[in-house]
């Protein structure tokens, strides 16, 4: 496995949050080696053939070699893009013989202390975080789509907030998707460079991903806000009201990407625009995603206090108490899964503790849609009844046996 193929994981983030990635390391040692390559060339050309004795001018994918006689020993200091690894002062050399130049002694990567290969336990690591996130996120797109499946299918459920829970099911769905696109993409080759890689196929790929990841954050918001809204007594059920929540979701990161992609296009056509150095129009994205995790967590916040209020049971009264108290619990559930962990990764730098961030990010992040499928369709009591009640009626037909419970079910619609 290539050592671009193994930091190109890395760039599958956009996931999780994708996913606000700068310049890769390698990225950076690449475009540093193409530069002195084309700097070297450029000397060779104006030199042209003045000398045809000894060992002429050449460039060896590392180091420009200068023009030397039969017999001359050339050192060459050990390459400035090498501290990009490791701090040293090392020099590599040469000895101009009548068959030529001989090899780098020592060689380069003893030389300059830089290991030629990937240590076995970095490749291990990181070919484990892409299954655990391959599995998630496969996992969590079955269990999503069955989980849509069912809250379309009953009528009893077709309420506001299991629209809402749809619409943010169908973003994790998503962003399942654009996740194996991507990888599908931009890795599906050991020997695949992602760092100069450039094709409309990969640029569509990083744009849907992003705008997937841009929605997934925006329903989690919209959640939040309808939690607040409700315990507020503020909300009307109106469709003018799903739609404001359907424009905020789905029409918002369609109006940022959109400028997102014009100023790549105008401004920074490089690569395959999943890699920003320093890129200013980064913050076209990354701006209004850390804005949403910032209100969300200000919602969060504020939902806690409205409950702790309302739950004091010497203000409420009895009528209203099992209300809150069901509130209350929905809001504990959400409290893990509107993304409160990004208010730290998103104020520290891109490759603070690697590690740590590739494990929360991509191996625990890619179990979320999961856990909200669970959470707020297999686990929720209404969901469990009216699938029991169609269960019976199913039996009913089939065999004439007619349950108690099927002759006296009767469910107000959820809101």
């Amino acid at each position: 496995m290539s050592c671009l193929h193994i930091r190109g994981i890395f760039l599958t983030l956009c996931l999780a949050s994708n996913a606000l990635s700068s310049l890769h390391p390698e990225c950076e040692y690449i475009f540093h080696l193409e530069k002195e390559e084309r700097l070297c060339l450029q000397y060779i050309a104006a030199q042209g053939n003045r000398s045809t004795e000894g060992c002429r001018l050449f460039w060896d994918a590392v180091t420009c070699w200068p023009h030397a006689a039969v017999g001359e020993a050339v050192q060459r200091a050990c390459p400035a893009v090498f501290s990009l690894f490791k701090n040293n002062t090392g020099s590599v050399s040469r000895n101009c013989t009548s068959g030529g130049w001989s090899r780098p002694f020592p060689p380069y990567h003893i030389a300059c202390s830089v290991d030629d290969d990937i240590p076995e336990t970095e490749q291990s690591y990181f070919a484990t975080v892409k299954l655990i996130y391959t599995v998630g996120h496969s996992v969590s797109l079955v269990v999503l789509a069955v989980a849509v499946c069912i809250l379309l299918f009953f009528r009893r459920l077709r309420c506001a907030r299991n629209f809402i829970h749809i619409q943010l099911f169908i973003t994790f769905i998503l962003k399942a998707v654009a996740v194996f696109i991507k990888d599908a993409t931009l890795f599906s080759s050991d020997d695949t460079n992602h760092c100069t890689l450039s094709t409309f196929a990969c640029k569509a790929s990083v744009v849907f991903c992003h705008y997937c990841v841009m929605s997934n954050f925006f329903w989690l918001l919209v959640e939040a806000l309808y939690l607040n809204s409700l315990l507020l007594s503020s909300f009307y059920h109106s469709r003018r009201c799903l739609w404001g929540f359907s424009l905020l979701g789905w029409g918002v990161p369609v109006l940022f990407i959109a400028l997102w992609i014009g100023s790549r296009m105008y401004f920074e056509d490089t690569e395959c625009w999943d890699i920003n150095e320093d890129s200013p129009y980064w913050w076209i994205i990354k701006g209004p995603i850390v804005v949403s995790i910032a209100v969300n967590f200000i919602l969060l916040m504020n939902i806690i206090r409205i409950l702790v209020q309302k739950l004091n049971p010497r203000l409420i009264h009895f009528n209203n108490s099992s209300q809150y108290r069901r509130l209350t619990k929905s809001t504990l559930l959400l409290i893990p899964l509107f993304g409160t962990h990004y208010m730290v990764f998103n104020f520290l730098p891109d490759y603070f503790n690697v590690s740590l961030r590739l494990c929360i990010e991509l191996c625990m992040g890619s179990f979320q849609g999961l856990l909200v499928a669970i959470l707020y369709c297999f686990l929720n009591q209404e969901v469990q009844k009216e699938v029991h009640m169609q269960w019976l009626r199913w039996q009913e037909r089939s065999y004439g046996v007619v349950s108690p419970a099927a002759k006296c079910s009767q469910m107000d619609t959820p809101f």
